[in-house]
């Protein structure tokens, strides 16, 4: 679970995981061995894998390997090394295109809107480009009366802002002002990652503390990256109303998709077979192997914050497209 660090003992003695003279390690390993676990599968990103990593370090070394950790990369951030796409990202991307379908309609009923579609990725903006990218292909698909002042434009993405690109915010003001003047809206995609760093610098100049988990990470939701942004490009673009809507509880609850699931049962199915095998790892498409199979990849070789590459064509056309680039 990526809400629980084994390794860190002071969080799990504080919330009861464990006593004062236990390690958090220790307790997991003798409860799977005493309800006699063969094989534990986990499931999440990062956090859960790396966890799995440990615990299957700590089996290993300590138990004589007796319970089997076979991990499945399930995140919409799709930003965990070595594997070439998680579990739900996909599916994510187009569900927070349908979500954004129906929110941008709210530029049609206020003058001068501001409207910031914050995407989920801690530290890989992947979801909200590919959410963009599916948005897109959906729009281009819908047809407008011209007598009305709805449109394409006005419902296009004007600006996609993510970890891996710099953003100054000064230029791409002026940038949106233009398009606010002609169309009457904005429309920002933005990754809640996004200017974490420079919101955490601030909060610390301020003597303010900054909110983190278990795991050291930043807890984006109280810091709230989209409000952030939103009172600093409001003014620039002279918007009379923003608002900021986040997708990614409506996105990554949704049933998966056609592509998830073929990735997900072929993944399962090599899984079935690693653990039958004795072979701990991580199940996914081994970026670093020639033809990226499916395999249990080396625990130790899974870690998080794979950035999303910002050089593939289509996201480089994508920015062109929308005048960021």
């Amino acid at each position: 679970n990526s809400r629980v660090k084994l390794t860190n003992v002071k969080d799990c003695i504080a919330r009861g995981f464990c006593g004062e003279n236990e390690t958090p390690l220790e307790v997991a390993s003798q409860q799977l061995l005493k309800d006699k676990i063969n094989v534990i599968h986990t499931i999440g990103g990062d956090d859960t894998n790396t966890q799995a990593a440990e615990l299957s370090k700590y089996l290993l070394e300590k138990h004589n390997g007796k319970v089997c950790v076979v991990g499945m990369p399930k995140t919409i951030d799709n930003d965990v090394y070595p594997i070439k796409q998680t579990f739900g990202a996909n599916t994510a991307a187009v569900q927070g295109a349908i979500f954004f379908e129906n929110v941008v309609s709210e530029s049609t009923a206020n003058p001068r809107m501001l409207i910031l579609h914050e995407c989920m990725g801690r530290d890989s903006g992947y979801l909200t480009a590919a959410t963009a990218k599916a948005y897109r292909e959906r729009l281009a698909k819908t047809s407008f009366l011209t007598p009305f002042t709805d449109t394409a434009e006005s419902r296009d993405i004007h600006a996609v802002w993510i970890p891996e690109l710099p953003v100054d915010i000064e230029a791409e003001g002026a940038r949106l002002k233009a398009i606010m003047d002609a169309n009457g809206n904005v429309n920002v995609f933005l990754c809640e990652g996004s200017g974490v760093k420079e919101i955490v610098a601030e909060m610390e100049a301020n003597g303010e503390e900054v909110p983190r988990d278990a795991f050291g990470h930043v807890a984006l939701a109280k810091i709230n990256p989209g409000a952030y942004f939103s009172k600093r490009l409001a003014s620039l673009v002279g918007a009379e109303k923003t608002l900021v809507q986040k997708s990614g509880y409506f996105a990554r609850s949704a049933a998966s998709n056609e592509f998830d699931r073929d990735l997900i049962g072929r993944c399962a199915k090599a899984g079935v077979e690693s653990a039958i095998a004795g072979v701990a790892g991580c199940m996914g498409e081994d970026e670093d192997k020639e033809g990226t199979p499916i395999r249990a990849i080396e625990f130790e070789r899974v870690k998080g914050g794979k950035p999303f590459d910002i050089n593939q064509s289509w996201f480089q056309d994508l920015l062109k497209e929308i005048g960021q680039a």
